[in-house]
């Protein structure tokens, strides 16, 4: 007999996340992660953590401004990934984004960088962010 929960095929807990795909000159907006955190000193696709009840427009948006310290309009969805870590389910939920307003001055980052097509693989990407970077590097002129 078999107890409901007692075999775990998957990871602990799911999450939905969004990351913005920023572009300015041909040139994507990268952000690392810094060390001691979670995947610390990987790069990512700025963004964060879905909201009960919030859309994943408004918390790019939210995120953006608390993490990076500038103001965005969120486009078209580029595409989503899921991930399995071995703690976490991620869903990742790209969005096209054009910067609006404001300075750079990133809080949740060490690190941020603008990485042009022939540089995209030569930081770390996290292992959600690989498939949308992929996609990315197909798209920008090199």
């Amino acid at each position: 007999m078999m107890v409901a929960g007692s075999e775990r095929t998957g990871p602990a807990r799911e999450i939905h996340v969004t990351a913005a795909v920023l572009v300015r000159e041909g040139r994507v907006l990268a952000a690392r992660r810094p060390e001691g955190a979670s995947r610390g000193g990987l790069w990512e696709l700025p963004g964060g953590k879905v909201e009960p009840g919030e859309s994943r427009a408004a918390c790019l948006c939210r995120e953006l401004r608390e993490e990076l310290g500038i103001e965005v309009q969120v486009g078209q969805p580029l595409c989503s990934v899921t991930h399995d870590y071995p703690d976490l389910r991620v869903h990742l939920h790209a969005f096209r984004c054009t910067w609006a307003r404001g300075t750079l001055r990133p809080t949740a980052h060490d690190a941020l960088r603008w990485l042009g097509p022939d540089e995209l693989w030569d930081v770390s990407w996290s292992e959600a962010d690989r498939p949308i970077v992929e996609r990315l590097s197909a798209e920008l002129e090199p």
